[in-house]
């Protein structure tokens, strides 16, 4: 017989545990939104029993003025249409007495059921909510245009073809990996790893265990050990380098579009000063390594070889090839993808928010674009509203810059909100701080969703396949209450 300190290690009982505290945080989180505008983060995956699940993150600005970002529910989803994950999300918030009218943004993937001009999720959304303005998750836009490039352009795409037929050929047996493993421990002190990859490639052109394993070997090793690859390279691992900063700020919770679009700037006119000004250092480094590892450079002065062919040779120098038609070619392209992929959003909207900004004590302030903003809220918005603003925003900007002690040291928008909330001045000011809201609940990031979803990858894993829905949601809600 049990006792009754006992009883907690029933499984029952422990799901009636996590069941109340989830509970009450979606109970906690509900009150904190208090009925006002939020946005949401949606995305789909399967769990490890190959059931669709469907997670909806809710970000909004609470009482205080502070952006928050909430868990709200994982639900399992019969099939992943824009028609079927709509009705799914509209029976949570009803489950959670939140209303869909409510809903001023959308952030999604680059899924077409999700960002279909026709019959996509956030158009759906928008049929309902003419103000649930949809932004495609930045950090997804940003890899998109890494990808593009390597598609778009001959020398970029064969590297990264040569690359992956080396990554498969070394890590295709344990006792390749060891090996490489082995080597490296032995060569920590080399920038690159290029080395032990040529070790094992060596070993496995001479044992390999027939004719076209030690061929496929040898071809890896003399691409490899070319120039051409060792420039595409470090030209990509200078772009990914730009890029980087980017990437991180992109994933952060606490990210805002006007610090996302300002970082998209920022990364333009360093790919651009990178264009302008850094070849020769590439070419540098590029020689350097190459002489270090015994790889032959070619005369820059010669005509450009055709290929691996030396009898086919083209019109233009090779240093005209290698900083025209790959170096500055490469970065025209990522400058290209990122122009295209960042002007999804409504111009108008990324404008406004922009002037809402303190940074440099209104550097980027725009009356006009501000009020233009605003009218792309018709529900919030009226005529008479929209006049009412107009005095707002001239007896704010004029209060700020004069008595500006509190307001001095802000930057982000989330800053903004909370200290008018703080100083009491989102009463005075309320279609100003109503602007500010709506700007601030526009995701730009869908990487709280991703970590969701690896999380339930933990909970719900090979020796616990069989968890049922209900308790997969608890657990997560669970996790994710704070």
């Amino acid at each position: 017989m049990l006792h009754k300190n006992d009883i907690m290690i029933c499984p029952s009982i422990q799901k009636d545990v996590v069941s109340s505290c989830a509970k009450e945080t979606v109970k906690a989180i509900v009150e904190d939104l208090n009925g006002d505008y939020f946005g949401i983060l949606v995305d789909e995956s399967k769990d490890v029993s190959h059931k669709e699940q469907m997670a909806l993150i809710l970000w909004y600005v609470n009482k205080e003025g502070k952006l928050m970002e909430r868990f709200l529910s994982v639900v399992h989803v019969k099939d992943t249409s824009a028609r079927s994950l709509k009705d799914a999300i509209y029976s949570l918030l009803l489950e959670h007495n939140l209303s869909s009218s409510q809903i001023r943004g959308q952030g999604y993937d680059g899924a077409s059921n999700m960002q279909g001009e026709i019959n996509g999720l956030k158009t759906l959304i928008v049929k309902d909510s003419p103000s649930a303005y949809c932004t495609h998750c930045f950090a997804n836009q940003l890899q998109l245009t890494l990808v593009a490039v390597a598609k778009k352009h001959h020398e970029v795409d064969q590297f990264f073809d040569i690359l992956a037929n080396v990554l498969n050929v070394v890590g295709g047996s344990f006792k390749r990996r060891e090996m490489l493993r082995d080597d490296q421990a032995k060569k920590l002190k080399e920038l690159l790893f290029i080395s032990p990859i040529i070790h094992v490639l060596g070993v496995l052109a001479k044992e390999g265990s027939n004719y076209q394993e030690r061929s496929l070997a040898k071809s890896l090793v003399d691409d490899i050990r070319s120039y051409e690859f060792m420039y595409t390279l470090h030209l990509k691992l200078k772009v990914l380098a730009i890029t980087h900063d980017l990437n991180m700020a992109l994933q952060r919770k606490d990210q805002d579009i006007v610090s996302a679009m300002n970082l998209v700037g920022f990364t333009k006119r360093q790919l651009q000063s990178m264009r302008e000004s850094k070849w020769d250092s590439l070419v540098k480094d590029v020689s350097s390594f190459c002489v270090k590892h015994d790889i032959v450079i070619p005369e820059m002065d010669k005509n450009y070889a055709l290929g691996k062919s030396k009898r086919k040779s083209s019109s233009v120098k090779y240093s005209h090839h290698l900083c025209v038609e790959v170096f500055n070619a490469v970065i025209d392209l990522q400058l290209a993808e990122l122009n295209n992929r960042f002007d999804e959003v409504n111009t108008d909207l990324l404008l406004g928010m922009g002037s809402l900004s303190l940074d440099n004590y209104f550097t980027n302030y725009d009356k006009e674009r501000i009020m233009k903003l605003a009218t792309h809220y018709r529900d919030e918005f009226s005529v008479s509203m929209l006049e009412d603003l107009s005095f707002e925003v001239d007896n704010y900007i004029d209060y700020v810059r004069e008595v500006n002690n509190d307001f001095s040291n802000l930057k982000r928008l989330g800053d903004l909100s909370e200290t008018l909330v703080k100083t009491n001045l989102h009463k005075t000011w309320r279609l100003v701080y109503l602007l500010v809201k709506l700007s601030l609940i526009l995701p730009v990031a869908t990487a709280t969703v991703e970590r969701a979803f690896s999380s339930m990858k933990y909970i719900k894993n090979d020796l616990r396949s069989r968890i049922d829905d209900e308790f997969l949601n608890d657990c997560l809600v669970f996790l994710y209450r704070e």
